[in-house]
């Protein structure tokens, strides 16, 4: 651990880092199906031992996100993807859902240490951890990457700010970890009731948006900001980090997880630069997870971070990827407009729009190509009504003209 990383796979060369994570990557996979039963049946029939690429990965089926809760009322209580029962794990959390996920009980099991330390956190800090330590794992994932580092943590949870603020006072934390926008409470009743909260020059934060507004009143307030992403089912999964004159640009993958931008509704990686769904594999041996889909969207960001670390960058959270909607009571979900794109190879970035008209839904179907026709149009047209059930209006044009946001089902009708 150097001043600048946290070690030496941060900085070791692209191509090093993918052969060295794909040589790892059958031997999860083997682990997993021999263990898991759920991973057994998921993965059933395929040559796990070829898997040793990112097109290879790309070939396996996702495991939704969205589908978790439904996997695990059958096979309670994980499922059948975790490895070893849950007793013999170190804690058992309940997420919103509900949908449960387990603890093991190596050091740092959710891989917060390194996200910590880019944010600046140091051996000796002390960390006001304002995460959720009841039953949802938020507080225990940024608890045990702290203490790695050779932290003490307060244990604050959410609420109770007045209370807080009296611990603040009294130990002088010098790091926040939390939600962005529950410290701007912290602080303005700081100011309020006189109490000292000054001590707080670090934060790390998460489960919300920290907008660019927010960022930069905390800088004028003496805090230095840094944001991380993570789920409970997977926890550390990309983390900024600040590089020369203060710039941040972009996250960075964590080491511990191969990341992949799909197109949603499909398993399909998009090109470079282009939103899609993130899918994320980590390598954890008490719960495996293989191409999750998150149900997130984001895109990869070209080069290496100004900091030096030299792993995928992503533009961090862009939106939820479920684009599913009902139009004159049919439900239309991603996975059919994908199918249509799948059927006419010749269009490129594709949006549904629904909207309204003399009280009516409508459907238009847009998307770009290099050789309009009125045939292609048609075509495009009856496949959109025989994978929906409903018609609708197909608009052809030209490359590059279609936002780059990730949506292929457009809702813009008005609900007021």
């Amino acid at each position: 651990m150097s001043d600048s990383h946290f070690d030496q796979l941060e900085t070791r060369e692209p191509i090093a880092r993918e052969r060295a994570l794909f040589n790892l990557l059958p031997g999860l996979l083997a682990r997993a199906v021999s263990l898991a039963p759920g991973w057994a049946e998921h993965l059933k029939g395929i040559d796990l031992a070829t898997i040793n690429s990112r097109a290879a990965l790309a070939s396996l089926p996702l495991l939704k996100k969205s589908a978790l809760k439904d996997l695990q009322a059958k096979r309670p209580p994980f499922g059948g993807f975790a490895t070893d029962t849950a007793g013999v794990m170190g804690r058992i959390m309940m997420s919103p859902g509900p949908i449960f996920e387990p603890e093991g009980r190596g050091e740092d099991w959710w891989r917060s240490a390194r996200a910590l330390f880019a944010a600046g956190v140091r051996r000796g800090d002390i960390v006001h951890n304002t995460f959720a330590y009841h039953l949802t794992p938020g507080g225990w994932i940024l608890d045990a990457g702290a203490r790695a580092l050779g932290c003490a943590v307060i244990a604050a949870g959410p609420g109770n700010t007045e209370q807080q603020l009296e611990a603040i006072a009294h130990l002088k934390p010098n790091i926040y970890v939390g939600v962005p926008d529950y410290l701007k409470i912290l602080l303005d009743k700081a100011k309020e009731t006189g109490k000292d909260a000054s001590s707080i020059k670090r934060a790390l934060v998460s489960g919300g948006a920290l907008f660019p507004s927010l960022r930069a009143e905390y800088k004028a307030r003496g805090v230095a900001m840094a944001q991380c992403y993570a789920t409970a089912d997977l926890g550390i999964i990309a983390y900024e980090s600040t590089g020369p004159e203060g710039i941040l640009d972009g996250m960075i993958v964590d080491e511990g997880a191969i990341v992949e931008i799909v197109r949603p509704g499909t398993g399909d990686p998009v090109p470079p630069g282009e939103v899609g769904e993130m899918v994320v594999t980590t390598f954890n041996r008490d719960y495996p997870m293989l191409r999750l889909a998150t149900g997130d969207l984001s895109a990869v960001l070209p080069g290496v971070s100004p900091c030096g670390r030299t792993n995928m960058r992503i533009r961090g959270w862009l939106g939820r990827a479920d684009q599913t909607t009902k139009v004159k009571g049919m439900f239309v979900h991603p996975e059919q407009i994908a199918e249509l794109t799948k059927r006419h190879p010749e269009l490129g970035r594709v949006r549904l729009v629904v909207g309204r008209d003399g009280e009516q839904d409508t459907m238009t179907f847009k998307a770009e190509t290099t050789a309009p026709s009125d045939a292609l149009s048609g075509a495009v047209a009856a496949s959109l009504q025989a994978l929906t059930k409903l018609k609708g209006i197909v608009v052809l044009t030209a490359p590059g003209t279609l936002p780059n946001d990730g949506k292929i089902i457009a809702d813009e009708r008005t609900y007021a």
